[in-house]
C-alpha cells in the first residue's frame, strides 16, 4: 500500500462517534489517506496508539482508533455473550462501512491482536493486511481453552479468575490508581520479571486464591520513562467512570469463541501480516508460545516479518513508540 506523504496532519487528532454493529463507538482519527484501523487491548483505551497516530497520519495514512466495544466512551452492552470475536470483528467492519472505506489495514495490540487477525481470517475482502502486537495469531486448538488453565491449592490462572463476574471487577475497581499504575509497570520491559512459565505457582499469570488480584499488584516508586502521571492519569479517570467489566467481558468469551470458530478451524489468514513483540513481553511466557510464533508463517503464509524488540515488555507501541512506527510504516510501504 503506498501512500502519499502529507504536511497537512498537524492538526492533532479528531473525535466523532459511528453507529456500528448495534452499538455507539467512540473513534479518534486523524490524517488522510489509505485507511489504518488500530485495536487497542485490556486495560487500555484508544490513548494506547497516541504515538502511531501523528506518525502514521504524516505519512499519508487515514489512522483511526477506537475506544473498543466495553471501553471508553463507546457503548457498554451488558450481557455477557456481546463480547465474542464475531461481534468485535463486526464491529470494525461496521467502522469501515460508517467511515465509507471499503478496506482498510488492521493492527492490534494485546485483546485487539486477537481482533485484528480473526478479522483478516474471516474478511480478507475488507482488510488487506494486518498487525499484531504482542499476541500472535493462535489457530484454533482441539479443546476448550479453559481445560489448559493452569491451577494449584494456592492460586489460579488469571484467566480462570476473570470469569466470575463480579469479583475481578471489585478487586481493580477497589484503587484504579494502583491498579493501573502497577499493570503498566509490571508489565512492561522495565519490570523485574522471573523466567518461570506461566503455569508455575508464584507467576504473574497465577491469582493467590487468598488476596485475589491486589495481593499481585505492586505500586511503583516511580514509572517508567515510556509512561507519565498524567498518561496514567487518562486511564485512572476513564475506568473510575466505566469499570472493568465492559473488558473483562471478552475474557469471559474465550470457551464460547472457540465454540464459534469451528466451522474455521485450520482456515489459513490469507493476507499480508506483521508481528511486533517485545522479548520481555509476559505473553511469551504462555506455555507453548514459542512454537506458536515459531510456526507463525504456516498459518499466515504471507507474513513479512517478525520483530522481536529487546528490552521491551507487553506494552509494545507505548513502551517502543519509535521502532514499532518505523515498522508498522515500512510494513505499509510495502503492501
Amino acid at each position: 500500500m503506498v501512500a502519499k506523504e502529507r504536511d497537512s496532519y498537524s492538526s492533532g487528532p479528531s473525535h466523532r462517534f459511528v453507529e456500528t454493529n448495534g452499538i455507539r463507538m467512540h473513534l479518534v482519527e486523524q490524517g488522510e489517506g489509505p485507511l489504518v484501523l488500530l485495536c487497542h487491548g485490556f486495560p487500555e483505551s484508544w490513548y494506547s496508539w497516541r504515538h502511531q497516530l501523528s506518525a502514521l497520519a504524516a505519512a499519508g495514512f487515514h489512522v483511526v482508533a477506537p475506544d473498543m466495544r466495553g471501553y471508553g466512551n463507546t457503548d457498554r452492552p451488558e450481557p455477557i455473550d456481546r463480547y465474542t470475536l464475531f461481534h468485535l470483528v463486526g464491529d470494525m467492519i461496521g467502522v469501515l462501512d460508517a467511515l465509507n472505506y471499503e478496506t482498510a489495514v488492521i493492527a492490534g495490540h494485546d485483546w485487539g491482536a486477537p481482533v485484528a487477525w480473526h478479522a483478516a481470517l474471516l474478511r480478507p475482502d475488507r482488510f488487506r493486511a494486518v498487525i499484531g502486537l504482542s499476541v500472535p495469531f493462535i489457530p484454533r486448538g482441539e479443546v476448550y481453552p479453559s481445560k489448559n488453565y493452569p491451577e494449584t491449592d494456592d492460586a489460579v490462572f488469571y484467566q480462570r479468575y476473570f470469569q466470575s463476574p463480579g469479583i475481578a471487577e471489585a478487586d481493580l475497581e477497589n484503587d484504579p490508581q494502583l491498579t493501573m499504575r502497577a499493570l503498566l509497570y509490571q508489565a512492561s520491559g522495565d519490570a523485574p520479571q522471573p523466567a518461570v512459565r506461566s503455569e508455575q505457582p508464584g507467576h504473574v499469570f497465577m491469582i493467590p486464591r487468598e488476596g485475589g488480584m491486589r495481593a499481585t499488584l505492586i505500586n511503583p516508586a516511580t514509572l517508567p520513562p515510556w509512561i507519565t502521571e498524567a498518561d496514567v492519569e487518562v486511564y485512572v479517570d476513564q475506568f473510575k467512570r466505566t469499570g472493568f467489566r465492559g473488558g473483562l467481558n471478552w475474557y469471559r468469551n474465550i470457551d464460547r469463541n472457540w465454540e464459534l470458530m469451528a466451522p474455521f478451524a485450520g482456515l489459513r489468514i490469507s493476507v499480508p501480516g506483521l508481528l511486533i513483540a517485545g522479548d520481555r513481553d509476559l505473553v511469551l511466557a504462555f506455555r507453548g508460545m514459542d512454537q506458536v510464533i515459531a510456526n507463525l508463517s504456516q498459518n499466515v503464509p504471507k507474513l513479512q516479518k517478525t520483530l522481536i524488540l529487546p528490552g521491551c515488555g507487553h506494552w509494545t507501541q507505548q513502551e517502543r513508540p519509535h521502532e514499532v512506527n518505523e515498522a508498522m510504516l515500512e510494513f505499509l510501504r510495502q503492501i
